[in-house]
This record gives structure tokens, C-alpha cells and sequence, in this order.
């Protein structure tokens, strides 16, 4: 959100120029909040001309300070904070390419990301100064590290934002539609990370088909203000969360954790209307929800669930809001509803808070078209559909493999350093291969149903997606997580073949209410077959697995499949 750049105000009115489109913004929303954070000492909120200051200074101090060349790597280690957004911006103005990085990684899948990218700059928070400074005495290409926090007596090597000179004018980048503005890294676990480019051209295309749902569905409820909740590091949020919502003038707000009591506060504290969210974050609300419930008296339990059946008849949200007040004012009284995506919706949560009066949109995208392919947001009772595709964006499903196909201006241009791969995933006449089975019905909207590489192949040639027999066993309150997958049989007639395996993670109240393993395993077990009866035979899980512990999972709470399967096999 940049002010006063040197550029033909008669140009202003451009779709194409980022640089337009950022002071356009900034001078729409000027002393409106545009993103804010809670700290140890009160609320931390930055207006949408204060963001574009601290934009522009950190911009000037790259170019005039530094020296930074256009097309120079930027990467970002940081929690989502209101600082990061404004380090995006910077980079942006200066000429730079953006490369968020996931803060959960090791310094060791931090190097391989690195090494690959070779940055000049890293930016990071206070909490990661030390790593960053390791990792520079290991990538030569890493010349400046800059903290968004005030430095230390320990960090003279590391510049502050809040010390550069306060420098507000740059002769700003200008690159064109087709330049890589964002790296986005999907793995970092292997010596050879794969880094999705994303050009001006995918950023822009992405604001003007969801501006166009926006108008459609989602400006007559009044959205001012928004809750994130998903690492900025990730495409959804940094498109969506954080592009997005800018672009429409709303304002951000930014929590350190994850507990519902904050969650809560901060959705009350300011009024929040919507937040993008990921569909394990809707099922620990309704988990919460659920339990209170149950832990009230009887009338208060039998009222509820009176009004829980009652309400699948009222079609009116107002009416479904009015009878649930009290877990609406919970919420802060203003919210109305969010967007789901990075992982399959599981149709009885989605359901749930329709019920109540929450608007649960699912979504769906890749890292490879930016991320957003669609929105339901005209599902016509179907909230299990993922929606109609954007309006930029073409889809087809292949007739051999029944793979879902995207075509449009929001395709990557590539994975970074990696033509061999590109070619893996795109054909010649640029459509991408997504690797998620799917089916198109007649009026437009896609249904996912499986992704290719999870595909279980058992002994009689029948295949099997994982992701439909979890959506089944998921629905049980005494399962805490579900992971679902196929055991090669390594022997016998059968060799080359799979089984079914599910992994159980039971839930704490079964854990507490079970004798010893013994009833435990009898319990899970017992509750596995009775839902599975409503699976066709061959999906029936064959081996069962309980765990304890949580599973493994990736920041967005999506459970890592692969890392699942070796932990159970060691």
C-alpha cells in the first residue's frame, strides 16, 4: 500500500501495473486500519498509509542503502505479523522476488530452500535472528539480514527496520506482468526443494476474478474486518488473507496463537466478520462447541438440539444467527461466516455452522494457479462441492485418468530452476496436470474426490481413494484425527498389492473412559467396522492402527500422509 510514487496519474486507472495498484489502494483506505496484531503491550495496528511509509522506507533502504538489483531473492522467516506484509510491499517496490518461508522447517530444510533460491537479503523476526545468522555463515548468497523487531546488543551484524534512515523516496521498479513476483516453496524436506513461481500477472488475475465473487456474494454483509489465523508464508493466505482482503479496504488482524480463548477475544475485541480458515481449525471450533453443550444442563442440551434440527428447515441465516445468539456473541456478534480451503471439508462440520448461521465456504487451489481455482459460493445445497472455477480459469477432467486439468492466467509460470518438472505437470498447450481426481457435474461445479499419488490399488485391480474412507470415519466424536493409507504386501500370492490401513488418533474423553489398551483397541476397532458398514466392502479399512499421540501435520493442520505411514512402520 505505497503513496506518492513518481507515476502518470493518468495511468492510475491500469489493471495490468502492480505498482498502480498498490497506490490506488493506499489512496482509497488511507487512515483506515489495515493490519493489526496484538502484543504484550496492547494492540499493534498499522493504517493503510502507515503500512505504505514503512513499505517505502524499507523499499528505499534496498535500493539506495544496499544497492539491491532488480530480480534479486528476498526471502522472509517470519510469524505473520503486520510488518510482514509491509516487507512484501518493499520487496515488491524495489524490484525484487518475495520467498516466504514456512518457520516450522529445520535449519536444514531452511538451507536446501536457500541454497536453491540464493537470496541477498533475509528478513526475518527477532525469534529468528540466531537461525538466520547460521544460515548465512552457510549460503554465500545471503549478504544482508534485516529484523523487523528492534535489535539486540548480541544481533550488530543484523540491520532493524526500525533504524534504517526514514527515506520515503526511491525511484520505484516497475517489471512487467510476466516477471516472477513470489517463490513459493512446497517441499523443503529433499535436497532438490520445488519452488512455484508466481508472476504479476497470476497476483493481478487472482484480485480481479475474486473481486468478482466479492461484489456477488460477500459485499452486501458488510465484511470490515478479518481474522487470520493461517501462516503468511502459505499462498492462500498471502493471496487471499492478505491481497485480497487489502484490496477490498478491510482490516487484517493477526494472532500469536491458536487457543480458542484468544481467538475468541480478538473476535470480539474487533468485531471480526470473516476469516479464511482450514477445515482442522472448523472442526476443533465445533469439537469446542459440542462439548460446552454437553456439559450444560438438560434443558440447555435439549433446547439446542431442538433448535439444531429446527434450523435445517429455516432457510433464513438471520433467523438460524438469531436463535443461536449466544454462540454468535461468543464470536463477537458480527461474524459471518469463512472461506475453507488447503484440505478437504468434511460435509458434517461444513454443515454444522450453516446450521447455527456460519457461512462455511469451501475452496479449493494449488501453489500451482496461485492458489485460488474455486469458491462455492453458489452451491445450491451442495456444500460439498468446491464450486464453479474462477472466471479466468478453464477445467476439464482427463477421460483416461479421471485427473482434474486447469488452464488460465493464474497458472505458474513454472517451478523455479526445474524445467524438468515443469514439463511433468504442464502439457505443451498449457494445461496443468493437478494430480486430484475429480468429477465436473452439469451445472459447472467440481467435486474432489481423491488425489492420484494417495491412490490405494488392492489385489483385485479396485482403487481406492484414502480421502473417502477418512471423510467417513471422521465423522465419529470418538476419533480425534484419522489418517488413511495403503501397506504393500511385500510377499505371497498378493505381493505388489495393498491393504487398507487406518491410523486413529481416539479422542481425549475416550482416553480418559477406557480401562487399559486392551478396551481401548476393542472400543476404536468396534466403532471403525460399525462406520465402515457404509463403505462398499473393498474400502473397509483391513489393518486398524491406534495412536496416542497427535499426528504429524503440516502449519495449515493438514496431516502429513507419508510421514504418518513411517512412523507407524518403524
Amino acid at each position: 500500500m505505497v503513496s506518492d510514487m513518481n507515476i502518470n496519474k493518468k495511468d492510475k486507472k491500469s489493471a495490468n501495473n502492480i505498482l498502480l495498484f498498490l497506490e490506488n489502494k493506499t489512496d482509497d483506505y488511507q487512515n483506515r486500519v489495515a493490519l493489526g496484531i496484538r502484543t504484550a503491550h496492547g494492540w499493534s495496528e498499522y493504517t493503510y498509509k502507515g503500512i505504505g511509509r514503512l513499505s517505502r522506507k524499507l523499499a528505499c533502504y534496498l535500493i539506495n542503502s544496499i544497492n539491491i538489483k532488480k530480480g534479486e531473492r528476498l526471502a522472509i522467516l517470519s510469524e505473520s505479523r503486520p510488518e510482514f506484509g509491509g516487507a512484501v510491499f518493499a520487496s515488491i517496490l524495489s524490484g525484487m522476488i518475495t520467498v516466504p518461508l514456512d518457520i516450522k522447517l529445520t535449519g536444514y530444510e531452511l538451507k536446501s530452500i536457500l541454497a536453491d533460491c540464493k537470496p541477498s537479503v533475509l528478513i526475518v523476526s527477532n525469534d529468528f535472528v540466531s537461525i538466520a545468522l547460521d544460515l548465512q555463515k552457510e549460503i554465500e548468497s545471503i549478504k544482508y539480514i534485516i529484523t523487523l523487531d528492534e535489535t539486540g546488543e548480541n544481533s550488530k551484524s543484523v540491520q532493524s527496520v526500525t533504524k534504517i534512515p526514514d527515506n520515503y523516496e526511491a525511484k520505484w521498479r516497475h517489471r512487467n506482468k510476466k516477471s516472477t513476483a513470489l517463490i513459493i516453496y512446497t517441499s523443503g524436506t529433499t535436497g532438490a526443494p520445488k519452488g512455484v513461481e508466481i508472476t504479476f500477472e497470476n497476483m493481478l488475475t487472482q484480485l480481479n476474478d475474486i473481486a468478482i465473487l466479492y461484489k456477488k456474494f460477500f459485499g452486501r454483509h458488510n465484511v470490515k474486518s478479518v481474522l487470520s489465523i493461517l501462516p503468511m508464508n502459505h499462498l492462500f493466505e498471502l493471496t487471499v488473507g492478505f491481497s485480497v482482503m487489502l484490496s477490498w479496504g478491510l482490516s487484517v488482524y493477526y494472532t500469536r496463537t491458536l487457543k480458542p480463548k484468544d481467538i475468541l477475544s480478538i473476535m470480539q475485541e474487533k468485531h471480526i466478520n470473516f476469516m479464511i480458515v482450514v477445515p482442522a481449525f472448523l472442526k476443533l471450533l465445533k469439537t469446542g462447541i459440542e462439548n460446552e453443550v454437553k456439559n450444560s444442563n438438560l434443558f440447555v442440551k435439549t433446547l439446542f438440539f431442538l433448535m439444531f434440527y429446527t434450523a435445517k428447515f429455516i432457510p433464513f441465516y438471520s433467523v438460524r444467527k438469531l436463535m443461536f445468539f449466544k454462540i454468535h456473541k461468543k464470536f463477537g456478534g458480527k461474524f459471518f461466516g469463512c472461506i475453507s480451503g488447503g484440505a478437504p471439508l468434511d460435509v458434517s462440520v461444513g454443515e454444522f455452522f450453516e446450521r447455527i448461521g456460519i457461512r462455511v465456504f469451501q475452496g479449493y487451489g494449488l501453489s500451482e494457479t496461485s492458489p485460488v481455482v474455486c469458491v462455492n459460493c453458489d452451491r445450491k445445497g451442495d456444500i460439498a462441492s468446491v464450486g464453479k472455477p474462477l472466471k479466468s480459469m478453464k477445467a476439464k477432467i482427463d477421460k483416461n485418468t479421471g485427473e482434474l486439468m486447469l488452464k488460465g492466467p493464474s497458472v505458474m509460470k513454472g517451478y523455479y530452476n526445474r524445467p524438468d518438472l515443469t514439463e511433468e505437470v504442464m502439457t505443451k498447450d498449457g494445461w496443468l496436470h493437478t494430480g486430484d481426481i475429480a468429477n465436473i457435474d452439469k451445472d459447472g461445479h467440481i467435486h474432489i474426490t481423491g488425489r492420484i499419488k494417495n491412490m490405494i490399488v488392492l489385489s483385485g485391480g479396485k482403487k481406492v481413494f484414502p480421502e473417502e474412507v477418512e471423510a467417513v470415519l471422521s465423522q465419529s466424536e470418538n476419533f480425534a484425527e484419522v489418517c488413511v493409507f495403503g501397506t504393500q504386501k511385500i510377499t505371497g500370492a498378493k505381493e505388489g498389492t495393498e491393504d487398507i490401513t487406518a491410523v486413529i488418533v481416539p479422542a481425549q474423553s475416550v482416553l480418559e473412559t477406557t480401562k487399559d489398551d486392551n478396551d481401548l483397541e476393542c472400543r476404536i476397532k468396534n466403532e471403525v467396522k460399525y462406520l465402515s458398514k457404509r463403505l462398499a466392502a473393498y474400502k473397509r479399512p483391513v489393518n486398524i492402527i491406534i495412536n496416542k499421540e497427535p499426528l504429524p501435520k503440516t502449519t495449515t493442520r493438514k496431516i502429513k500422509r507419508k510421514e504418518v505411514k513411517k512412523l507407524v512402520s518403524t
